[in-house]
């Protein structure tokens, strides 16, 4: 849960930070694995209406929102596609390929793979209205793409900080095997919260000391 759950504290701490949040607003996702399920879960308690999810054959929009149990059942005990996700959902479509990024949307999260939104999905991202991307999988953004979304003033929240709640974690589980504790899930989610926080804070602080925010 980590990784998912932090990415969307980091992100929720970036949009508070710059006059902004999460409720109500549309959130497009890339993946369907552990990442990505979290993140949509945290994402929809946090009020969002998350409308995207993928796997490598293609990509399902959701404008009601995605179900999240129902993408769990398929991807996590059928071990299915998520065209499945759209063949028992009537408000669901399903697209071959790629194509998470052309959705109309205001918060992207890409959680699937390496350089998987490059310079064409960033332009359809600003030209959809989208004002913040935070990356959930390890380097998921080309460079060109963060160049033109930073250049487009789009918030932006790398890897090296969103997705860094999955060590986090680990680290708090080093701790309390060390201090032979055993720490409810509860308190462990907290500490999440509050280190992921205390990570975006801190990128603030040093952008600005280097004449960068």
């Amino acid at each position: 849960e980590a990784t998912g759950y932090g990415l969307l504290y980091l992100t929720e701490e970036m949009l508070k930070a710059n006059g902004n949040d999460i409720a109500d607003k549309t959130v497009t996702v890339s993946g369907s694995g552990n990442v990505a399920t979290f993140a949509i879960q945290k994402a929809q308690e946090l009020g969002a209406n998350v409308v995207t999810a993928s796997d490598s054959t293609g990509w399902i929009y959701d404008p009601e929102g995605i179900d999240i149990n129902l993408l769990r059942e398929i991807k996590e005990i059928r071990r299915g596609r998520v065209s499945e996700y759209a063949d028992e959902r009537k408000s669901a479509e399903y697209h071959e390929g790629t194509g998470v990024w052309s959705i109309k949307t205001d918060i992207a999260l890409p959680c699937a793979t390496q350089n998987e939104l490059n310079l064409d999905d960033a332009k359809a991202l600003v030209d959809n209205g989208a004002f913040a991307v935070a990356e959930g999988a390890n380097m998921p953004t080309t460079l060109d793409a963060t160049e033109y979304l930073q250049d487009n003033n789009v918030l932006f929240a790398p890897a090296k900080a969103a997705n860094a709640g999955g060590v986090a974690v680990s680290a708090l589980e080093m701790s309390q095997n060390a201090q032979r504790l055993s720490w409810e899930s509860e308190q462990v989610d907290r500490q999440l919260d509050e280190i992921m926080k205390n990570i975006y804070q801190t990128c603030r602080q040093t952008a600005a000391a280097y004449g960068n925010e």
